[in-house]
């Protein structure tokens, strides 16, 4: 078992806190298009009140510990690993609960590349606790618009967890999947739901679009956020995202084993 101590140290050595690869001049300006309501950057969620980017630094300062100073303009940003080991538990709780009522749980990620084993063993580990793991709308085309321009792409479920695939990949043998930051993707999945009469996720779980989509339409979510990612964290801050865990979300896949460890041990799902 993973305890705090060693999962902080990990965090840290890993650069998924601390100072991390994101840096500062992308953290303000994705800050400033979130005050603009760029759709690129508010990733689905529509913010109930105005925020100006003192705002959202402000936010971000106290969810994630970046610096709140606009004087810092360089260099890489930092994350406070205590406030991601918070989140961490608190994730590990909303997982326990759905866990415990054997609810209906939709896992997504914008980041297959690196995330998809971190959702991958949290489907298998509620799978195996009796959860439904929904993947509904398999093969949907989703248009999305990219800065090449509108492209299609298609909802796709490996071991459980959607993303995209670029229309016509549909085999699952080195091609793992689109990054993205729309929320299309969940709107569609939510939306084959619908149309089959399938019941709705009790959970959604993700990043991106996934979380801040699902949280707009007013289900349940939890997911994992970057510091240039605020969105997430103000539709947390709003009520519309269950909890946002800050974390770097560009670091290669085995580092994020330890975090999935430390989760599935905290909600009583390790197998």
């Amino acid at each position: 078992m993973v305890s705090r101590t060693e999962l902080r140290a990990r965090l840290v050595a890993d650069g998924l806190a601390g100072a991390v690869a994101t840096t500062r001049e992308q953290s303000l300006r994705r800050y400033r298009q979130f005050a603009a309501r760029d759709p690129r950057v508010t990733l689905g969620l529509l913010p109930l009140r105005r925020w100006n980017e003192r705002d959202v630094l402000a936010l971000m300062a106290d969810r994630c510990g970046v610096p709140a100073d606009f004087c810092r303009v360089s260099g890489p940003d930092l994350i406070d690993p205590e406030r991601t080991l918070d989140a961490l538990d608190a994730f590990a709780e909303r997982l326990a609960a759905v866990a415990a009522r054997r609810g209906a749980v939709l896992l997504g990620t914008g980041h297959p590349g690196r995330l998809l084993g971190f959702y991958a063993g949290l489907a298998d580990a509620l799978s195996a606790a009796g959860c439904l793991v929904l993947t509904p709308a398999q093969g949907r085309c989703v248009d999305i618009t990219t800065r090449f321009g509108v492209r299609t792409y298609n909802l796709a479920y490996v071991r459980g967890v959607a993303l995209v695939r670029e229309g016509g990949a549909r085999g699952t043998v080195g091609v793992t999947g689109a990054h993205t930051h729309s929320p299309l993707p969940v709107r569609a999945a939510l939306e084959g739901l619908a149309q089959g009469g399938g019941p709705l996720p009790d959970l959604v779980v993700g990043d991106h679009g996934w979380v801040c989509g699902a949280g707009q339409l007013g289900l349940d979510t939890i997911g994992l956020a970057d510091v240039d990612d605020p969105a997430v964290f103000v539709g947390e801050a709003e009520g519309r995202v269950s909890v946002a865990v800050p974390l770097e979300d560009a670091a290669p896949e085995e580092s994020y084993r330890p975090l999935m460890r430390y989760v599935l041990n905290r909600a009583c799902l390790s197998q």
